[in-house]
């Protein structure tokens, strides 16, 4: 049967690693595993080439090489019969291949050591299935298409987008869209795992407002720009997308061990912490932008390396368009509506006045809030925190609206887009995890309330 690169795209997922195969010009041959194949066309793929390695002088003195990948389903070995064209050291296909290399490399703690040299092209001479790898080639199983859409699935699939569309157009709040969202996402589609990260005011990390499927500690957790898959995409304002994390960390693990011995380093440099599943498999990321300005960033994950493929890219992209316009949405709606809200009520203590207090300190120096001895917030949502909490404290106030917080320059919000409904998103979950007796109820759009089930008590100190 004649295969084309359309019907192996399973297998050049990378999901069981390839491997590649050239020869010197004397005969010696050379056996590497690859790291990143990509489709380019129907007649060419390209290869990343990290290392200036015997591969990559096998092919300067011999253009032909074979790569063997292997269906990740059914194990069925493909090989691929390849002339050598070019290396491209910039452009679309050299930027989309080094996004991928770039996000495990900060993940490792290989930034700029652990890189793409170039994305060697090649053209595709033969493509072949390889008979009786198992078993004979009597015997053996039959074989897996790759599915296809019918008519009625693809039906069925513009009804899950339109459903997910309709969940964000409903959605009264951008707390709850974000909510629905993800939900709608694991019910249509299975895909268990999803969060939405904003950047902070510094616009140099990225926060989770919102989650799905991690429980409430999801919420809160950080990654800066540049580091990782979700760090890259928000860098790049690109799409990420990796069958196989645990097998590429395994690989960048490797090559920073051995650059820091060749170094005659004592210790390489320490992984970076991020965000999501310890033992996902596959990861995709789509940042979130308006009119070229990052809103933030979608990310799903799954345990399972086959989940996305290039069409889950594409229909993921179009949700995550729809949610940055919704973020926009509902920041503008605030504005419109607070200007109707109703004069702060000065309402007493809900609760047992004699219950154990809650004690906050705020720390002047970074603007960070601790509760009971723990971390609580920080930046924006810690000022707002501590002016709410004092003017309870001061006053007996408890009710504030989203404009009265844009106008006060305590508060430190950045001009234009504050992105101020996401900050108090952050601060509700927060106050939920780590003391939920104190809350910020949301009374009307861009209008909440302090409520509390206790008693607090405040201490502002210069440093912690």
């Amino acid at each position: 049967m004649t295969l084309t690169l359309r019907d192996i795209r399973r297998a050049a997922a990378g999901i069981v690693p390839g491997t590649v195969a050239t020869c010197s010009a004397d005969g010696e041959p050379n056996v590497s595993y690859i790291s990143q194949l990509e489709i380019v066309d129907d007649r060419h793929v390209a290869l990343s080439r990290q290392f200036f390695n015997k591969t990559s002088r096998n092919l300067d003195e011999n253009p032909l090489a074979r790569v063997q990948l292997h269906d990740p389903v059914t194990f069925e070995p493909i090989q691929l019969r390849l002339r050598f064209c070019r290396s491209e050291t910039s452009g679309p296909l050299f930027e989309s291949m080094s996004s991928r290399i770039d996000a495990i490399a900060s993940h490792t703690g290989m930034r700029g050591v652990f890189r793409l040299v170039s994305a060697d092209v090649f053209e595709v001479l033969e493509i072949r299935s390889v008979d009786g790898f198992f078993v004979s080639a009597t015997s053996r199983a039959p074989e897996h298409a790759e599915p296809v859409f019918t008519e009625q699935g693809a039906l069925t699939e513009l009804r899950a987008l339109q459903l997910v569309c309709e969940r964000i157009n409903r959605a009264h709040c951008l707390e709850s869209m974000l909510a629905e969202t993800l939900a709608a996402l694991d019910e249509l589609h299975g895909f268990r795992y999803s969060m939405v990260l904003v950047p902070d005011e510094s616009r140099e990390r990225l926060v989770t407002i919102a989650s799905h499927g991690y429980g409430a500690e999801g919420i809160g957790a950080e990654v800066a720009l540049e580091d990782g898959l979700i760090g890259m995409a928000a860098a790049q304002r690109r799409a990420l997308r990796t069958h196989d994390l645990e097998g590429d960390l395994r690989y960048g693990r490797a090559i920073r061990e051995r650059v820091f011995r060749a170094a005659g380093a004592t210790r390489a440099r320490p992984e970076i912490p991020l965000p999501g599943l310890p033992n996902a498999r596959a990861q995709i990321a789509l940042p979130l932008v308006v009119r070229d300005r990052l809103v933030g960033v979608l990310a799903v994950e799954s345990r399972d390396p086959s989940t996305f493929d290039e069409w889950h890219e594409r229909y993921l992209d179009v949700v995550a368009h729809q949610i940055a316009l919704g973020i926009e949405h509902h920041g503008e709606l605030d504005d419109t509506a607070e200007a109707k809200s109703a004069e702060p009520e000065r309402p007493s203590l809900v609760g047992d006045p004699s219950a154990t207090r809650r004690t906050f300190v705020f720390y002047r120096n970074d603007d960070c809030v601790f509760v009971d001895g723990e971390y609580l917030i920080r930046n924006v949502p810690g000022l707002v925190l501590w002016k709410v909490l004092s003017g309870f404290a001061r006053e007996g106030r408890s009710e504030y609206t989203n404009r009265e917080l844009r106008l006060d320059p305590s508060l430190k919000l950045p001009a234009g887009k504050d992105n101020l409904e996401s900050r108090l998103i952050l601060l509700r979950k927060r106050l939920e995890q780590k003391c939920p007796d104190v809350r910020l109820a949301r009374l009307a759009r861009g209008r909440f309330r302090l409520e509390l089930d206790r008693p607090i008590a405040l201490v502002e100190r210069d440093t912690a």
